[in-house]
């Protein structure tokens, strides 16, 4: 799966200097820099070196400082990462090849050219804002098929774990959760119900997603000092 192929990858670009996360935006990989926040580098993931994934890699490009591509490498040497017009290909459009071996190391096919264009800044915002928000890296990037812990259901779980002992004011709950007014109000999941004005209690629908998420996201979030 797709996902074996996120912890060597993410180690290999934490060791460049990143804050790494998986399954931001709809990019598989997301790294900030640590000595500058403005610099952005994504990584798609598969399992093996195609078109589509160079295809993912161009649209990435619109957004993102750096773009990798990584893939597992062939054991005998039959993929397209031996293929000189593949690598060329990447070269010529500034896109990075990683190939992971199957015991897990990581060797830089092509290199990545940076800074590439920025052309889509409004989407560029919003996958940084995403990770910023996010707290920790709860998801596998590489992961499909199931729901991602995005930043806003980290806050609406953090709304849930402060209502589980009971109804509470949504001035008591701002205090873990910022946006918690927001989130109670518009209710997204079914999670929440008011009890009375300016009041919000958790639902049975919101106890079984409490129950359900609550080992992979530590509550209730508090916001950054």
């Amino acid at each position: 799966m797709e996902t074996s192929l996120y912890q060597p990858v993410k180690a290999f670009l934490e060791g460049a200097g990143y804050t790494v996360k998986g399954e931001v935006g709809g990019c598989d990989v997301v790294g900030v820099s640590d000595g500058d926040p403005t610099l952005l580098v994504v990584c798609e993931l598969k399992l093996s070196f195609n078109l589509e994934l160079i295809l993912q890699a161009v649209d990435r490009a619109s957004i993102a400082d750096e773009v990798w591509i990584a893939a597992r490498v062939s054991a005998k040497r039959r993929g397209r990462e031996s293929d000189k017009r593949y690598r060329d290909l990447c070269r010529r459009l500034g896109i990075g090849m990683l190939g992971i071996s199957d015991r897990g190391e990581v060797s830089v096919i092509v290199g990545s050219v940076t800074p590439m264009p920025r052309t889509n800044p409004k989407r560029r915002s919003r996958l940084m804002r995403e990770h910023q928000k996010r707290k920790g890296d709860p998801a596998v990037g590489g992961s499909t098929r199931t729901p991602l812990m995005t930043a806003y259901r980290q806050q609406a779980l953090g709304c849930a774990a402060a209502l589980k002992a009971g109804p509470l004011k949504v001035r008591e709950i701002r205090d873990h959760v910022p946006e918690a007014a927001k989130i109670l109000q518009g209710n997204v999941y079914g999670w929440f119900e008011r009890v009375e004005r300016g009041v919000y209690g958790l639902t049975p629908v919101g106890l079984e997603a409490l129950l359900r998420w609550q080992p992979e996201a530590p509550l209730p979030l508090k916001p950054d000092a």
